[in-house]
């Protein structure tokens, strides 16, 4: 079982049931926000809770996109038009209102799911289409709910790092934990993040991992 869990992206009918109960988790976080509650700051610098939520919808929006074009044995990208027009969505949408946000959200997610059940009736065609990105069609159940689950958290709303499910967690720490030298900034970080990791040493307090 560990060995499915930590390759969720090649694994979508696992990825799929997880996904779908991260969206449930969400949706029901997010049913009675007020419009104080959509304009409060999120955890992300620079976003509010609307426009971690308008990103949320426009990414279900992105990934059934891909898995709809995949089913016409199409190879189509997440956004037609590249962030430009990620960021602009984002913008826009989270100057709504919170019923018209929380509505487009449940929307998004519902539409998400119904493509999500034909990719399964189907047997997850065309698989390996790249739409432009670095992961084939049949990981979008695995990267939507890294989406979910990380930006849940990130809504500042009560839910946390320690409520991702296991079966998450197995599957993204080790792909995280791959990230990990790129983002530290010099030779001496890697240094002592490595002896810290083989038990030869504290972690120095300076290092600090670039975003990702």
């Amino acid at each position: 079982m560990t060995d499915v869990l930590m390759n969720l992206e090649t694994d979508p009918e696992t990825a799929t049931q997880l996904c779908l109960d991260a969206q449930a988790r969400l949706a029901s976080r997010v049913a009675h926000l007020t419009e104080k509650d959509i304009r409060s700051a999120s955890l992300l610098p620079d976003w509010s809770v609307g426009h971690v939520l308008t990103h949320l919808a426009r990414n279900a929006d992105a990934h059934a996109r891909r898995l709809a074009g995949a089913l016409a044995g199409e190879d189509v990208p997440k956004y037609q038009d590249g962030e430009q027009q990620r960021r602009h969505e984002i913008e826009q949408g989270a100057t709504r209102s919170a019923v018209e946000i929380i509505t487009d959200l449940h929307a998004s997610m519902s539409a998400l799911e119904q493509t999500l059940a034909k990719c399964s009736l189907a047997g997850w065609p065309n698989d390996n289409f790249l739409g432009g990105g670095d992961y084939g069609v049949a990981g979008c159940p695995a990267h939507r709910l890294r989406e979910v689950e990380m930006h849940h958290v990130d809504l500042g709303l009560g839910y946390s790092p320690l409520d991702w499910p296991q079966e998450y967690v197995a599957w993204d720490l080790p792909v995280l934990l791959a990230t990990v030298p790129d983002r530290l900034e010099s030779s001496s970080e890697r240094h002592s993040l490595m002896a810290w990791l083989a038990g030869r040493g504290p972690l120095s307090t300076t290092t600090k991992l670039a975003s990702w």
